[in-house]
C-alpha cells in the first residue's frame, strides 16, 4: 500500500489524479492484478470519467445542485460539530474507493477515463491511499 496527499483548492473541486495512480502501480512492480484506490474521508469522493473541461464543469455543478437543496434542510444534527453535514449526505452518491485491472504494469482505464478526487468540503490536503495486488 502506499498513499498521497492531495491538495484541493476549492469548497467543490475535482482534482485529476490518474498520474499517481500510475505512479503507485509502476512503483508497486505488480505487471498484472488490480489495485484500489481510496479515500479515508466522508466528504470527499472517487469518480472514474472523462477529462474534458465541460465534463469538468458538469461534475461540479452537479455535485453543487445535489448540496444545495440539502443545506435548505438544515438544520442537520451534524451541523452543530462543524457544519458540514450537507457535504457529508452529498458523498452518500459518490463513492469512497475504486478498484481497477492493472495489466501490463499500468492500470487500466478506457480511452478516455481518468481518476479524480472529488471534494466536498475544501479546500483541505486528502490522503489517497493504493492498495495494489497481483504479481
Amino acid at each position: 500500500m502506499s498513499e498521497v496527499q492531495v491538495r484541493t483548492a476549492a469548497r467543490l473541486d475535482l482534482v485529476n489524479i490518474s498520474d499517481r495512480l500510475a505512479t503507485a502501480v509502476a512503483e508497486s512492480g505488480v505487471r498484472d492484478g488490480l489495485v484500489c484506490v481510496s479515500i479515508p474521508h466522508s466528504t470527499a469522493a472517487l469518480i472514474v470519467n472523462e477529462d474534458e473541461d465541460g465534463l469538468r464543469q458538469d461534475i461540479l455543478r452537479l455535485a453543487e445542485k445535489t448540496i444545495e437543496p440539502l443545506r435548505r434542510l438544515a438544520p442537520f444534527a451534524h451541523d452543530r460539530i462543524d457544519d458540514n453535514a450537507a457535504a457529508h449526505l452529498t458523498s452518500i452518491f459518490f463513492q469512497p474507493a475504486i478498484t481497477l485491472p492493472i495489466a501490463a504494469g499500468r492500470p487500466v482505464l478506457g480511452t478516455w477515463q481518468s481518476l479524480f478526487l472529488l471534494e466536498l468540503d475544501g479546500p483541505r490536503t486528502r490522503t489517497v491511499r493504493f492498495t495494489v495486488v497481483g504479481q
